[in-house]
């Protein structure tokens, strides 16, 4: 979450850049997307909103739920978040293709981060996606 989205949108505005972007989903969970996230501290958040681009990840992370009590936030899952950090890269930053993400794992399994592709071009993304589609199981157990 170091890399603020100025730098993306500004890339994809352009028309004629493609990059690799690591979206660090562990350090988000570590620091941001907690179960509760009125806990977060305001620095963490704050480090969110630059990479995100603004508040709207809230929505993104966290669904309403009805519960007992009135209405609860319930923490939405690594590929709901990015999921919608994909649908960013396309409608708000202006990259044309965005091929699914693929999750890199460490030897555990866990996702640490996920490796998006964004470019204004169709072969570029074709090509990334068979690789991702290639090696998208590897490492899972």
């Amino acid at each position: 979450m170091n890399v603020n989205w100025n730098v993306l949108e500004t890339a994809g505005r352009m028309k004629t850049i493609e990059i690799f972007y690591n979206f660090m989903i562990m350090d988000a969970n570590m620091n941001v997307l907690w179960r509760n996230p009125d806990k977060v501290d305001q620095r963490q958040a704050s480090r969110m909103d630059a990479a995100w681009g603004d508040r709207s990840w809230r929505e993104a992370a966290y669904r309403k739920e009805c519960g007992l009590f009135g209405d609860m936030e319930e923490k939405a899952g690594n590929e709901e978040v990015a999921a919608a950090f994909r649908e960013r890269l396309r409608k708000v930053a202006g990259f044309q293709f965005v091929p699914e993400p693929m999750p890199m794992r460490n030897d555990k399994g866990a996702v640490v981060y996920y490796l998006f592709f964004a470019s204004p071009n169709r072969t570029g993304a074709r090509i990334v996606k068979d690789i991702f589609n290639k090696y998208r199981t590897k490492g899972m157990r």
